[in-house]
């Protein structure tokens, strides 16, 4: 049970993540070749899994006030607006 939720959570947040402004702002320091790639790398990942560790201790909380199905309509809801609004204001 816990793989399959191990899995189900990797590919959620890794296509998520694909594409996105944290893995453009990566690529851009990469790309500098003054920047040490694993250095770049490690301080990257190291943000993202800060970023993890917050929104796990967030949920948490939250998820202990408010109804988690409300909270699953709210996410879905927010990612719809986002995308209207990339698709919007890409002129």
């Amino acid at each position: 049970m816990a793989v399959k939720v191990f899995f189900t959570i990797f590919v959620t947040v890794f296509l998520a993540e694909l594409g996105d402004k944290t893995q453009l702002a990566t690529l851009l320091f990469a790309s500098d070749a003054r920047n040490p790639k694993l250095l770049v790398f490690m301080a990257s990942a190291s943000a993202l899994v800060l970023t993890s560790a917050i929104g796990v201790l967030v949920g948490s909380f939250v998820s202990a006030h408010i109804n988690t199905r409300y909270l699953s309509w709210g996410a879905g809801i927010g990612f719809i607006l986002v995308g209207i609004w990339t698709i919007c204001s890409a002129r």
